[in-house]
């Protein structure tokens, strides 16, 4: 089993910047983390994902988010970061971290992650 911890929401005002965390623990090995995201009365959506095997490593991210959010994992401390700049009201959501230990074949989609934390609140106002 993982447990997956998401830090680092709050409130902010647009144009802000905050820095989400999630820290695995239990049995770390992952092949892939991700972060995903909820706003009230939509569906979750995919944000960014990091995969790796061995020195291979490679970043996703949604367009909706490229060039202002940077995904990123530390290994030494199981720990995988997400720092959102240029925040927009639109960023508004519950933002979830998902982890998968085994292979995926598509990073953006939900079901192919196995773990999932709890949430943080990231409200962007206006």
């Amino acid at each position: 089993q993982v447990q997956l911890v998401e830090s680092g929401g709050g409130l902010v005002q647009a144009g802000g910047s905050l820095r989400l965390s999630c820290v695995a623990s239990g049995r770390t090995a992952s092949y892939a983390m991700a972060w995903f995201r909820q706003a009230p009365g939509k569906e979750r959506e995919f944000v960014a994902a990091i995969r790796w095997s061995g020195a291979y490593e490679s970043i996703y991210y949604a367009d909706s988010v490229k060039g202002r959010f940077t995904i990123s994992r530390d290994n030494a401390k199981n720990t995988v970061n997400l720092q959102m700049n240029s925040l927009k009201p639109e960023d508004t959501a519950v933002y979830y971290c998902a982890s998968n230990p085994s292979f995926i074949s598509n990073v953006g989609a939900r079901s192919q992650y196995a773990y999932w934390g709890q949430g943080t609140q990231v409200t962007v106002s206006s």
